[in-house]
């Protein structure tokens, strides 16, 4: 299977929004970006996915689809989704925990990743 990299987002930034994009960029990943502020349905989803607006949400897709390849596990109600790797998904990462993430969902190389 090959995966594609999708990052819920909005249109007006924050902190954890710039550590991706700031990452992604680094390694040259591309990525599809959906704003939740514009599209309801993904609204929706983070809400479903993280118990709150988290951004950016970040998921490891089949080409051509935005949702997870597999099942995030599901938080306890209420917890945080910050930093908590989910397999196909990661909120709130920081540039270390996205760099560990995109290595394990095979989008950065490992080398690569202690290189940079």
């Amino acid at each position: 299977m090959t995966k594609q990299l999708v990052m819920y987002s909005r249109t007006t930034g924050c902190p954890f929004i710039s550590v991706a994009k700031r990452v992604l960029d680094d390694y040259a990943i591309g990525y599809q970006e959906i704003f939740i502020d514009k599209d309801m349905d993904a609204r929706q989803r983070v809400l479903d996915w993280t118990g709150f607006l988290s951004v950016p949400t970040l998921v490891a897709a089949e080409v051509g689809d935005v949702l997870p390849y597999i099942e995030p596990p599901p938080l306890p109600a209420g917890s945080s989704p910050r930093g908590i790797n989910r397999g196909a998904m990661i909120t709130e990462a920081s540039a270390d925990q996205l760099k560990d993430w995109l290595v394990q969902n095979g989008f950065l190389n490992n080398a690569d990743r202690i290189e940079g």
